[in-house]
């Protein structure tokens, strides 16, 4: 096996893509070598993206953060302009792994390991990020739900990585917020995801909203119906049940130790109320 540590993205490219066997982009590294280790994966390279310096870069862009592949959730969580902007994608990055894991961890790598109960991807969905996609073709925007094909695979050609991950800018009176549940009480896998971004006008009346669900599908979800529920309404009981019915009605799970799916199409719902609770009260503040 060969290990590589490019200092630009251009040669970073040119070794996934000459590469003839099997090449795995290491960002942080917290999934790939736990893989390694346990034997799931034999490659024959990895390209290690933490020695390029503007991968490991928060900068500001039209308004929002464009945040570099090899930015780790801790730095991302110690950004006041992030926090402060997007508090549901930043909590989202915090809950990946322990304190000693987020110091590595990043974003990029989570959307990448394609893993359907990803923390960060429903929060990145909901807040409408986009994924700067990066190959021997040329460069590619695209949203960040399109990156994802299944569990462990992405829709990304041979060659390409996932360069940055842009949080847009946000309107005024827009709030975020991801909630997730799980069995203990930190450090666990979702059961089930939820994150939401909605933005209201000056009389508090729902204008915009993205709605998208983890764990409950082969890939994160992006629930239109959900936010149609709550769309030109006051996020009022009434929405709120409605979100949770649009919720549970697009969640189509599995069984397994952590979870049955009738317990999970439930959760949905329950999880999408108590999540656009705390979008309103930000976006409300935010007016």
């Amino acid at each position: 096996m060969r290990f590589e540590s490019p200092t630009t993205v251009q040669d970073a490219v040119a070794l996934l893509a000459g590469e003839p066997g099997r090449a795995h982009v290491l960002a942080g590294g917290t999934d790939l070598l736990v893989r390694l280790r346990s034997g799931h994966i034999e490659p024959d390279l990895i390209v290690d993206l933490k020695r390029i310096d503007t991968l490991g870069q928060i900068t500001p862009e039209a308004g929002g953060l464009r945040v570099g592949a090899a930015v780790p959730t801790a730095a991302l969580n110690e950004h006041a302009e992030a926090v402060a902007g997007w508090p549901g994608v930043c909590e989202a990055a915090g809950l990946i792994g322990s304190t000693q894991v987020q110091g590595r961890c990043t974003m990029s790598g989570n959307l990448c390991n394609a893993s359907p109960a990803a923390d960060s991807v429903p929060a990145l969905v909901a807040a409408g990020a986009t994924a700067r996609v990066t190959g021997p073709n040329g460069t590619r925007d695209i949203p960040v739900e399109d990156v994802v094909a299944g569990p462990g695979k992405t829709n990304l050609a041979k060659g390409e990585i996932v360069e940055s991950i842009l949080l847009p800018a946000r309107p005024k009176g827009t709030g975020d917020a991801y909630l997730r549940f799980i069995p203990r009480t930190e450090m666990d896998i979702a059961v089930v995801g939820v994150g939401i971004c909605l933005t209201v006008d000056s009389s508090g009346t729902c204008t915009d909203a993205r709605v998208s669900l983890g764990a409950v599908s082969a890939k994160v979800l992006l629930v239109e119906d959900a936010a149609k529920a709550l769309i030109g309404t006051k996020v009022d009981d009434a929405a709120l049940d409605a979100l949770a019915a649009a919720c549970s009605a697009a969640a189509t799970p599995i069984d397994d130790k952590r979870g049955t799916v009738e317990f999970r199409v439930e959760i949905a719902g329950t999880l999408a109320k108590r999540t656009a609770k705390i979008a309103l009260e930000r976006a409300l503040a935010n007016r």
